[in-house]
């Protein structure tokens, strides 16, 4: 009985986990390019940061006039900013809703709480090596109604697709150690019953 509430608790969490660790991007200036960032890229990020749960703001670039320069996929910021700011083009701004386990997790940061979901407004200002274009060209959107409507149902479709996803798998690697569990308690047990 208890490795079953075990197992059960493992289960819960495991697909907790996987709703939670989701990072949310929004491309709130959507820029065509013929360069995206990658991996290894040298950028430069003009960003404000607040806290999800009060708004409360805890830095901005914006605020010192200069952008935030480090080398993507070098380890050398929070997993949500390495994720979240990949295949962007200069001039692009994208909102980053980033969760515990894709920011600080557990360890407390200066004015940011432990557990804190973190949203950050971004605007890539460059990419080292790659010339800034004359002119930004911004993507155009159908903004009718009925097309805004239809895109928000296909991504809440697929949203709720993957998430159901992660939770099946989930709960399939927990079925599958109950009953490992299962099995190898019975192996111990005399079987008197005949």
């Amino acid at each position: 009985m208890y490795h079953m509430l075990a197992s059960l608790t493992l289960l819960a969490s495991a697909a907790v986990g996987a709703l939670a660790s989701d990072l949310k991007i929004d491309v709130t200036l959507p820029v065509d390019c013929d360069r995206k960032t990658k991996k290894g890229d040298s950028i430069e990020v003009h960003y404000r940061g607040t806290l999800a749960a009060n708004g409360n703001k805890f830095d901005a670039s914006y605020d010192r006039g200069t952008p935030f320069g480090f080398q993507l996929g070098g380890g050398r910021v929070i997993k949500g900013w390495e994720e979240g700011l990949l295949d962007m083009c200069i001039g692009e701004k994208r909102t980053l809703t980033v969760p515990p386990e894709l920011g600080y997790g557990s360890r407390g940061m200066g004015p940011i709480p432990a557990g804190s979901t973190l949203v950050f407004e971004t605007e890539l200002i460059g990419i080292k090596g790659v010339p800034k274009p004359e002119t930004i060209v911004v993507r155009l959107t159908d903004s009718s109604d009925e097309a805004a409507t239809e895109s928000a149902t296909e991504t809440a479709t697929e949203t709720e697709a993957g998430t159901a996803g992660k939770i099946a798998e989930k709960v399939g690697e927990a079925a599958e150690f109950v009953g490992t569990i299962l099995a190898d308690s019975d192996d111990i047990q005399d079987h008197n019953e005949l």
